[in-house]
């Protein structure tokens, strides 16, 4: 049984890997927004959440090719947690991985990683950024395919599905998550 690192230790594996500062703003935005999710559904739970929010690109930057297939046997020479290994490698889910999300957890950083994303980009779009943004605006280019392309409806609609609720529901709370931990 391995260890499940701390989120300040997690960030430090993922530096090890990656040095482009997008890379690392991102590893900490899921690990943020998977912390406001796990103080909703898992309580007492937030920093193996966060954990695993920061740890869950770890591959991407140097072996893009590999994604999610790298991570594991990565995170596994460094003695990490298997049900850490787990929900890292099952974020590829369908993409760049076979293991499918089973935790409720799981399940978030599978919706909320691409997510994240969009987000981000309806952020550099607007005069205020994140501020003041709300759930329509996101849904509005949610449903223009061409904005932020590289960015999954198709995942972020899945994800919803596992989790249960709705894409607008679920962008209402990814939006609430990102601004409440500005």
């Amino acid at each position: 049984m391995g260890t499940v690192p701390t989120p300040e230790q997690a960030l430090e594996l993922v530096k090890r890997y990656n040095q482009e500062e997008f890379h690392l703003q991102h590893a900490k935005t899921v690990g943020r927004v998977l912390g406001w999710f796990a103080r909703e559904y898992d309580p007492g739970n937030e920093d193996y959440w966060i954990s695993v929010g920061i740890l869950h690109d770890i591959d991407f930057e140097q072996w893009p090719q590999q994604h999610c297939a790298k991570a594991d046997s990565l995170l596994r020479e460094l003695d990490v947690d298997e049900s850490v290994i787990h929900a890292v490698v099952s974020h590829g889910y369908g993409l760049c991985s076979e293991v499918e999300p089973t935790r409720y957890m799981e399940k978030v950083l599978y919706a909320v990683d691409e997510l994240t994303g969009l987000i981000g980009a309806v952020a550099l779009v607007r005069p205020g950024g994140y501020e003041g943004m709300q759930a329509k605006s996101v849904m509005k280019k949610f449903k223009d395919k061409k904005f932020a392309a590289g960015c999954s409806r198709d995942v972020i609609t899945n994800g919803a599905q596992m989790m249960g609720i709705s894409v607008p529901e679920l962008v209402s709370k990814t939006l609430e998550a990102l601004t409440q931990t500005e």
